[in-house]
């Protein structure tokens, strides 16, 4: 994927498989195989910019205390 989806675009993704789920009187075990594995490269990727954003906060917090002193 060369283009990063946001975390708020993540979390819809994940919620309309969620959806899908619990949508389903009987689930279609291929299909549901393929959701499953749509939602795990989700939560992957949500999981790297996370920890993307937690360096991003900690450089700030460095600079911050850099400055006070």
């Amino acid at each position: 994927m060369t283009q990063k989806n946001n975390l708020t675009e993540n979390l819809k993704k994940l919620s309309k498989i969620s959806e899908w789920f619990e949508e389903r009187e009987e689930v279609d075990v291929e299909e549901g195989l393929k959701k499953v594995k749509e939602a795990i490269k989700i939560i992957k990727e949500s999981k790297g910019r996370l920890k993307e954003i937690e360096n991003e906060f900690e450089e700030i917090k460095k600079e911050i205390d850099e400055e006070e002193k």
